[in-house]
Formats: C-alpha cells, sequence, structure tokens
C-alpha cells in the first residue's frame, strides 16, 4: 500500500499557540497508520512555491523533546507570509505548480495553519483540487488573535492574547495609581475591525482596581466629544482613569481615529497606527490633566511566558483534530470549537465549510457593549475568562525562556 505523506504550513501573523497547533498535526500524523511522514512549508504558501521544506518527523524522532519544546515556542516555527494566491480561473499557473509539489512528495492531505486571509488560501486550494479531481484533502487550523473567524467559538491564540493584555492592563494600574495627581492613560490594543481582544482588557479587574475604566471597540461609532465628556466624568471619581481602545475605532462615517494615515497590505486591509496617541493629543488639548498613551502593539502576539494553558491545550487538539478529519476524507474545512457550557467550561470540537469562513469576520455582538459604547457586558466578561485560565510550565536556559532554535527562518 502507497502511504500518504502530509504536508503542512504556517501563514499571517504570528501567535503564542500557532506552534502548538504545528504540534498537533505532527504528534496526530507520528501516531496515524495512514500517513508516514510530516513535511513542513517554510513561509507559507510561498514554501511550496519555492520548495523549500522540513521533515518535522525526522526532528521529533531524533529529539524527543521537540514536541514539547515547539508546543511552548512562541511565533511560528516553520515561518509565515502574506501571499494573495491569484484567482485560478485567471492565472492556474501558481497551482499547477503547488498540486505538482503535492505529487512529488506523495502528499495525502495539507493542513494551513493562519487566520482570515490564511483561510482564502485553503478555499482557493480546495475549489482547483475539486476541479482537477485531486484526492488532496485540503484543511485549515485556526489562528488568529484576533478571534474574528466565523463559525467557531473563538481562535487559538486569542486567549493568551487576552491573557497577556489583560495583566498589562491591571499592571499599569499598579504603576499609575500609585500618584496621586489626576491624569489619562491610553492604551492602544490591536482590532482593526473587531475588538475582541480591547474587550479582554475587561478581565483586569479585580475587587480593589475597576480599571480599565472606559473601553472603546470598533463594533460602535466613536464620538470624540462624547469621549471627551466620558473621561471627565471618570476624572470627577478617581485621579487615574485608564482606557482601552482598539486600534481600528472609527467615527460614523467610517473614518478611522488615527494619528497616522492608512496604509493597506496585500489583502487590501488597512494598517492603522496611533489611535491612542491621536485620543492622547485630543485629552491633552482639552483637559488640563497628565496623559500619556501606550501602543501594546506586537507584544501581546508572542508572549509565550503568559500563554493561557486552556488556549495551548485547545490549539493543540484543534492540529490533532485537522488530521483525524483528513483521515475521515473531510476537505474544504476548517476546525471549529463548540462550546457546550461557560460553567464548567466545555467545548467539542468539529469543522465547517471553509466557504463559509473564508473572506467573513466575526465581530463583538453588539448587545455585548453597553448603550453609551463605553464599556462591555457581563456576557461577555463570561465569555472571555475561561479561555485565559492556567498557567503553563516554563523550561528556562540562562534566565531566559527556553524555545526552540529558529535560525532556519533567517540565520538569526
Amino acid at each position: 500500500m502507497n502511504i500518504k505523506n502530509v504536508l503542512v504550513a504556517q501563514s499571517g501573523g504570528p501567535t503564542s499557540a500557532i506552534n502548538a497547533s504545528l504540534a498537533g498535526v505532527l504528534k496526530a500524523t507520528i501516531d496515524s497508520g495512514n500517513y508516514d511522514r510530516c513535511y513542513g512549508a517554510i513561509n507559507g504558501i510561498l514554501g511550496v512555491l519555492s520548495e523549500n521544506y522540513l521533515d518535522l518527523t525526522d526532528k521529533a524522532q531524533k529529539d524527543s523533546d521537540f514536541i514539547k519544546l515547539l508546543t511552548h515556542t512562541p511565533a511560528m516555527y516553520l515561518g509565515s507570509c502574506r501571499h494573495k494566491l491569484p484567482e485560478y480561473r485567471d492565472d492556474d499557473s501558481s497551482y499547477s505548480f503547488i498540486f505538482s509539489q503535492f505529487k512529488k512528495l506523495n502528499i495525502g492531505a495539507f493542513f494551513y495553519i493562519g487566520g482570515n486571509d490564511s483561510m482564502d488560501t485553503v478555499l482557493k486550494l480546495s475549489n482547483y483540487a475539486r476541479e482537477i479531481g485531486a484526492d488532496v484533502r485540503i484543511i485549515g487550523v485556526p489562528k488568529t488573535i484576533d478571534n474574528d473567524l466565523c463559525h467557531t467559538d473563538h481562535t487559538p491564540g486569542f486567549g493568551s492574547a487576552a491573557k497577556y493584555i489583560a495583566s498589562s492592563i491591571l499592571e499599569i494600574a499598579h504603576d499609575t495609581f500609585i500618584y496621586a495627581v489626576k491624569s489619562v492613560t491610553i492604551v492602544e490594543i490591536m482590532g482593526r475591525d473587531a475588538g475582541w481582544l480591547t474587550a479582554a482588557a475587561a478581565l483586569a479587574r479585580n475587587n480593589y482596581s475597576s480599571a480599565p475604566h472606559l473601553i472603546y471597540l470598533p463594533e460602535v461609532a466613536f464620538d470624540k466629544e462624547q469621549f471627551l465628556s466620558d473621561v471627565r466624568d471618570e476624572l470627577s471619581k478617581r485621579d487615574n482613569v485608564i482606557i482601552a481602545v482598539s486600534e481600528g475605532i472609527r467615527d460614523k462615517d467610517g473614518n478611522y481615529i488615527t494619528s497616522s494615515k492608512a496604509m493597506a497590505d496585500t489583502f487590501g486591509h488597512q494598517q492603522l497606527s496611533g489611535a491612542g496617541k491621536a485620543l492622547e493629543f485630543l485629552v491633552k488639548e482639552n483637559i488640563d490633566v497628565k496623559v500619556r498613551s501606550v501602543e501594546i502593539n506586537v507584544l501581546q502576539r508572542c508572549a509565550a511566558h503568559m500563554a493561557s494553558k486552556t488556549d495551548l491545550y485547545e490549539s493543540f487538539a484543534q492540529g490533532e483534530k485537522a488530521v483525524h478529519l483528513s483521515e475521515e476524507n473531510q476537505t474544504g474545512c476548517m476546525v471549529v470549537l463548540n462550546r457546550i457550557s461557560n460553567s464548567p467550561y466545555t467545548v467539542k470540537y468539529s469543522h465547517a465549510q471553509i466557504k463559509d469562513i473564508a473572506n467573513e469576520a466575526k465581530s463583538v455582538p453588539v448587545e455585548w457593549i453597553n448603550k453609551e459604547g463605553n464599556d462591555i457586558t457581563a456576557e461577555l466578561i463570561d465569555y472571555l475568562k475561561p479561555l485565559i485560565q492556567g498557567e503553563v510550565e516554563q523550561d528556562y536556559e540562562n534566565g531566559l525562556p527556553k524555545y526552540l532554535d529558529i535560525s532556519h527562518l533567517n540565520h538569526c
């Protein structure tokens, strides 16, 4: 019998948990009786187009700790890309080459780990496979700290980013509250179209701190005058006001509130910068108070030292589930999570058709945002809280976290 191999790649932005999904794919492949080897393509679909591969099975066989270290290593062990495939009906040359590589490597299943744009690649490859009658199973494994993929309860990487954000807000509160002077601290958090990450700042609240005192998400139109009124009201109650704001907040006309012009990436998404700084200037010009802005930026993506144990466990399991789905001859789909209950927190692993997921985005439900548009509801807190639970055991070397060597990516 001709036993097939699998090929896996990663794409889009990094997270603390995407390598856990890769580890899950590798472990399930090794345990499978249907597959022989697991190959990894370097730098996403570009690695297939450039024939740049790693034999992950070989690495796991040579190092018994490889899968464990891979699970706890942040970002992308295989590297990433933001390459948009053309429509194959316009130009099928890339597709023809990719499927010739599948044949060359004897690939029975291709797994693409990533977010919204990566699922666009899964959709296109699935459609082309159906068009030419190829029997390679094409399956998406979700990943994105933005938590904006449809048809799944939440995405791998989000829980760890949420844990980091909430921890940072709590630490900022400790830093800020020591001064008995009026001050405003604005914390800008990633989120171009969806405010899930910014909403997670509310998890920092406890019995002695109500920070963040104001939360602004892109799902609700931002009004500068109302914002200033909100800030003045909070300053009348306390000395130090901490505000969490999404980078993608915009006014009622859809204009982004930024301090710089937006640029667009290859998928047409505007690259934003400066919402926090813009609001800092606004407060400074209108309210006589000490004010600063903090941009968490990339720090929230790969803070593996603050990873959620729940997040890593689910990410690993979704990688395994992708392999099992391929063994069941599923294709053109993505692994999804269905939440059964909040308490006790229970989820079920399943799949959904990629055509219903690619190029769609899941926003924070408006009913989970307060009517004033400056905070979130208890329902959203209940949704978020289980995702940050559990601490990950971390190995250290010379005082720093021990991660896998990634010199194969850039000779660092």
